[in-house]
This record gives structure tokens, sequence and C-alpha cells, in this order.
């Protein structure tokens, strides 16, 4: 399995920090940003691993990164997303780095607790389709929803005002080789995007999607307050383990 890190977008809701920087390299306690997405991957077993970025500062990540060998990847690569046409729109970057391989996408801004290695694993065993991870949040409206119904997704809704349910859909997603033909069939959103929760509920469709809940705490940091509680959370969690015997 592959790994992909969606790092684009110009960072508005953090300018004027982004004015001089991606956003995904913003420090995050004591690491830049990306590298967290990044570890996720290698913890999970994934060493081949493409990084979707965008406007001004692109050159900035291989300045940072290089080829990866800081983290013991087999090859790091990267690719341009030309304006923001959401996160489908980035993902159909990588289809020639699939190379009809299974994904693991993780958006670059979604740092966690815990691995993700299990959940890995079992989507290496399921045969086809795609597979999300959830979250019970408190602020449900702020994420796409999902539905849940005798073990299964049934639909996801994208930031509703009511929402359904309060499992929040994370930002790490495993697809088949069939989500490019996918994205290729969405239809921009009125945000004039291509919108990811249109491919998962594609997959809903096709009843072939599966889903695991997440373990620990996870938080995104394209705010000011997200980054400042990411900070925390890591902090907190940094010494929690350096106080272990």
């Amino acid at each position: 399995m592959k790994g992909v890190i969606l790092a684009g977008g110009k960072g508005t809701r953090l300018y004027p920090l982004t004015k001089i920087t991606n956003k995904h390299l913003l420090p995050v306690y004591d690491q830049p940003m990306i590298y967290y997405p990044i570890q996720t991957l290698v913890d999970a077993g994934i060493r081949d691993i493409l990084i979707v970025t965008g406007g001004n500062y692109a050159g900035d990540f291989l300045q940072l990164l290089g080829n990866g060998r800081q983290f013991g990847l087999t090859s790091l690569n990267y690719t341009y997303q030309e304006g923001e046409g959401g996160i489908a729109d980035a993902l159909s970057l990588a289809e020639h780095f699939a190379d009809n391989e299974k994904l693991c996408v993780i958006l670059g801004d979604n740092i966690i607790e815990k691995g993700i290695r299990e959940a890995v694993e079992e989507f290496r065993r399921q045969k086809k389709g795609a597979k999300i991870l959830l979250k019970e949040v408190p602020d449900p409206e702020r994420f796409g929803v999902a539905e849940v119904h005798k073990g299964h997704v049934v639909n996801i809704e994208e930031k509703p005002k009511s929402p359904k349910t309060n499992f929040a859909v994370t930002g790490i997603y495993m697809y088949d080789a069939t989500v490019f033909d996918k994205i290729r069939t969405l239809e921009p959103s009125a945000r004039g995007e291509l919108e990811i929760t249109d491919v998962n509920n594609a997959y809903i469709r096709e009843a072939s999607l599966s889903f695991s809940f997440l373990d620990g705490w996870w938080t995104d940091a394209g705010t000011f307050d997200s980054l400042l509680r990411a900070a925390t959370l890591v902090a907190q969690t940094r010494r929690r383990e350096g106080a272990k015997p």
C-alpha cells in the first residue's frame, strides 16, 4: 500500500502565519506539522509516500524533507495542485503514483495520538472498496458526519446543520484503485470543489465502504484555535510518555 498526504491550499484561515510559508510547515509543538502525517504513515508500515502540495511555497517541502531518508522512506514524491479544487481534486493527482495499488490518504493538518496500523492491515485484507476512520466528537457540524446503521455507514453528510450522529469522518481515508474513476464522475459542489464526501458516498452506494473508530485524540490544525489545541495535545502526550517508567 502507498501513502498520500494532501498538503495543498493557501491556509487563509491561518493568515498572516501563512504569508511566508505553507500552513503544513508551521510548527506544532516541537515539529513541523507535516512531520505528523508522515510519521503516521511510516508507523503503519507505509514507506512509499506522495505529498500533494500547492501555493507559493511548494519548494519549502523539498528543502525541509528532501528524499524522506530521515523517516526511513523508500521514496518521497511530490506533485503540485494548481488552484484550490478540493480534496478529491488533489487526490486525483496521485493516480499515476498509485499505479493501481491501494492508497492510504491523510490530510496534512490531521494529527492523531495513536497509530492506524491495525486499520491499515484490515484494509490490506479487504478485497475491494474503501475504508474510513470515524471519531465521536462534540461538534460534528464542522465535519463530514457518518450515519451508521447495523454496523454499516449508510450515508455521509458534509457539515450538516443538524447532524444525525456525532461520528465525524476524520481526514484519513483508504481507497482501492477505482477511486480515480469515481473522482472523474464528480461535479463541483456549491463551494466549487470536488468533495471527498461524494467519493465516500459513491463507495457506500457500492456497499464497499468499511469503517473503524480511531483510538486516542484527533484534531486538525487548520485554524488558530485548532493549531493551538494540536500543540497542547502533543505537548501533553510527550510529557505523559516521558513520565512513563
